[in-house]
């Protein structure tokens, strides 16, 4: 393995990071508006699909690119670990989104306004930090921030799951309310599982600046 320091490292992982990470924003994003606006529920849900598929393609073409590369600028299971991360977390997104509309939850809580806050401000610290990823050793204070960033968010999100959860059943007293209240405790729970996807990908970047910062 002496000879693989010698041998040129396949940079096209960077390249489908950023994009994964670009496309994870645009969910994000995506789905506030959904979450915020209560209009157009139907078609702004297909493109989160489109958009989930999209960042399926991107995470298949990373690993076909470790199946094809000798020598990885990065270690083989940190790369199919933050592939998969984004894959993951997009695919939370997408979930949500779909039950939003299946639910037809059109007015949307503040709980729920406050998930879609820190999901996109989520996405949007991934979509800063993850490009930094091909200049690691360079950009380790940033890379750490981002790390930080994404913890505490996802504390953000747990405090928010709490309050949600303790204030769901206010004012239940019939039938409709109670599957609605219902409803709604699920969607909080999806949006809280989406925060820890966030954080699972700051712990795999934690895990990459202890190798290679």
């Amino acid at each position: 393995m002496v000879l693989a320091r010698f041998l040129p490292k396949d940079e096209q992982f960077f390249d489908l990071f950023a994009e994964a990470a670009a496309n994870a924003l645009a969910a994000a994003k995506l789905l506030a508006e959904i979450i915020e606006s209560g209009e157009d529920v139907e078609r702004k849900v297909r493109r989160l699909r489109e958009l989930e598929h999209h960042g399926d393609e991107i995470t298949h073409r990373v690993y076909q690119g470790l199946h094809s590369t000798f020598v990885t600028p990065l270690d083989r299971d940190d790369i199919q670990r933050l592939a998969g991360g984004i894959d993951d977390f997009v695919d939370d997104l997408e979930e949500v989104g779909k039950r939003f509309r299946l639910y037809k939850l059109n007015e949307a809580t503040a709980p729920a306004k406050l998930f879609a806050r820190i999901l996109t401000e989520q996405a949007e610290i991934m979509a800063e930090a993850i490009p930094l990823l091909s200049q690691v050793g360079k950009q380790s204070v940033d890379l750490r921030k981002a790390v930080l960033e994404l913890h505490r968010a996802e504390n953000e999100a747990d405090d928010a799951l709490n309050g949600a959860l303790a204030a769901l059943y206010d004012g239940v007293t019939e039938i409709p309310s109670l599957i609605h209240a219902l409803r709604w405790g699920e969607l909080y729970q999806l949006l809280e599982d989406a925060t820890d996807k966030g954080e699972d990908i700051g712990n795999t970047l934690e895990g990459i600046l202890l190798k290679y910062a």
